[in-house]
Formats: C-alpha cells, structure tokens, sequence
C-alpha cells in the first residue's frame, strides 16, 4: 500500500490527537482539580505533615477523600470539572501538535512515514522526538493552561466567573505576558517530561512486541502479528505516564505558583500566592523547600500519579485507535 500523502497524514495525526486529549482530559478531570487545588495550597496537604508541624486545623485540604467530600459538599459535582473548557481547548491543540510534531520528526529520522518503520529508532531520538513535540504543543496551547488553572484553584466565592472574565482579567492586572505566567518552569518541565513519556512508551512498546515474539508458538515471520494488544497498550501508557510524572512533579507545582500568583481567593483556602513571590523558577524550588520541605515539592502527587498514569494511557491507547481508524477511512 502506497504511504500516505503529508497533508492526509498530518490531518490523521492532528485529529487523533485532539480526540484522544479530550476524552482523557474529560475522564480525569476530577482528579486534576483535586492535584491543582492541593499544589496551590501553601499549607501542608497531610494531616501527617500537619501534626509532625504541631499545626491544627490550619489546612483546608489534607488529603485526597477530604478534598473530594469538601470540594463536592461546597461545590457540587460541577466543581470537578471546573475549569474543563478552558482545559479542553489547551489539551485539544496541545495533543494534536504533539502528535502531528511527533510523527514528522518520527517520519524525518527514519525516513518513512509508516509507524511500524518509527518503532525501530533508537530509544535516545525517541527521547529527542517527545522533548521537541512537547516544547511545540507547550507554547502553541498555554494560556488555555493558565485559565484552566485558575478557574480550577480559586474554590468559592468565584473570583473569576467564565474563561472570557479569566482572560479579560488577567490581561488588565498582568498584561500579555500573564497569560504566560510560568512558562519557563513549564518548558524545563515538559522537555523531561515529554521526552520520559514518549520516550519510555516507545521503550515498553517494544519490550511488548519482544514478549509477543518470544511466546508466539506460530513462529510468525510477519512483524506486525506482534503488534501489542489493547491492554498491552494502556499497561505502556500507564507505566511511561507514572515514570515521566515522578520525574517531574516539582516542576509542575513550581508551574501552579507562578499561574496562580496574586489570586484573590477566599480566606478559608488559606495563604495566597502574594505577587511577585518568586524572583525566578530556581527562586521558587528553592523557597518552597526553606518553607513547605521535601513534601512541598511533591504536594498533589499521589492525584498527579492517579490522574496522570490512567490519562497517559487512555491517551496513547485512543490514539493509536483513531489513527488507524481514520487512515483506514481515509486510505
């Protein structure tokens, strides 16, 4: 079969990748306001951290079941996706120049624009290949990040009504270059980031495809009879996204500090992020360690982890079956 013409390739990638960031953002986006709400909270996140610090009842959330009681009990069930649209309008783009960057790099490294051929390369250009679509995806989609994250922090009363108020005020208070807010800290994450996800999904995709080969008792010469299954999918996804999430994690509060810098928040949130708090991304690591310790870095982790594994692989999972879905329609 001839390959694919550029254009129809690049409209398969784009397309896929905007369907399979929407439904996994969709079906995670509980967990994701409960990670925001936890990485903007100045206070300890544990009740555990509360007491080895002899402070009570200081923090508004301390621990995943508390939040989900609270947030529900105050905000109702709408308030787990508060924040959704502007989050599907970031994740939407995102993926889909993630994707479509992806593949072409994919495509120039080997030569082919088949994805059986992009398999084969080195896991080091695979590394290379997440980092730079992540970096493209990143600056292409990251004021819908910053609106997603402040209409996701700021609790109740609402200091922002819509996405449209959100922009509109961010633009008066801290001008175009708030809308982005933390974006350093953002791109030194998401080149470990990306590059750990796609890097270590390549990785353990073609771990499973050795495996399929190694107990296939049909002694199969066709390569793609090996090809990992559904489940071996989302076992690849699930594994790259809590690697590349472990990894990364401080990076991404660090992220949250800056969006959400001089917020006006109800009192009973706690502390606000005051503005101008943090001189520089090496500024905050290093006053969040002097003030919240080791775990300040790593608050919201144990959501990040829960939201980010399962979204990682319902992710790669839906779009490796639309991609083949519409190339077949469009083929």
């Amino acid at each position: 079969m001839e390959e694919p013409g550029q254009i129809k390739r690049a409209v398969i990638n784009a397309t896929a990748g905007a369907i399979s960031g929407a439904v996994s953002r969709t079906v995670t986006s509980p967990l994701d306001v409960i990670k925001i709400r936890f990485q903007v909270q100045l206070e300890p996140t544990s009740s555990w951290a509360l007491q080895r610090r002899q402070l009570y009842g200081s923090s508004k959330y301390t621990g995943i079941l508390q939040a989900t009681k609270d947030i529900l009990k105050e905000e109702g069930l709408p308030g787990f996706w508060r924040g959704n649209v502007p989050a599907l309008l970031m994740v939407m783009p995102y993926t889909a120049i993630q994707f479509t960057v992806l593949h072409k790099i994919k495509t120039f490294a080997s030569g082919s624009s088949k994805t059986e051929e992009h398999i084969k390369l080195s896991p080091y250009l695979s590394y290379i290949s997440g980092a730079v679509a992540g970096c493209a995806a990143t600056v292409g989609s990251y004021p819908f990040d910053l609106v997603r994250t402040i209409l996701a922090s700021q609790g109740e009363p609402k200091v922002y009504s819509s996405m449209r108020s959100a922009f509109v005020g961010i633009y008066k208070t801290r001008g175009i270059q708030g809308l982005y807010a933390g974006l350093s800290p953002t791109l030194v994450e998401i080149i470990p980031y990306a590059g750990l996800q796609f890097g270590t999904y390549d990785t353990f995709k073609r771990w499973m495809m050795a495996w399929n080969s190694f107990t296939d008792s049909s002694q199969s010469l066709n390569r793609s009879d090996f090809n990992p299954s559904s489940v071996q999918l989302f076992l690849c996804g699930l594994a790259s996204g809590t690697v590349a999430k472990l990894a990364c994690h401080p990076l991404d509060v660090v992220k949250k500090r800056f969006q959400v810098e001089g917020l006006q928040r109800h009192p009973r949130y706690g502390a606000r992020v005051e503005p101008h708090a943090y001189r520089g991304m090496y500024s905050a690591l290093h006053q969040i360690l002097l003030a919240e310790g080791w775990m300040g870095l790593y608050k919201g982790i144990v959501p990040s982890i829960i939201k980010s594994a399962p979204s990682s692989a319902v992710t790669f999972v839906a779009y490796e079956y639309t991609s083949d879905l519409l190339q077949s329609m469009l083929t």
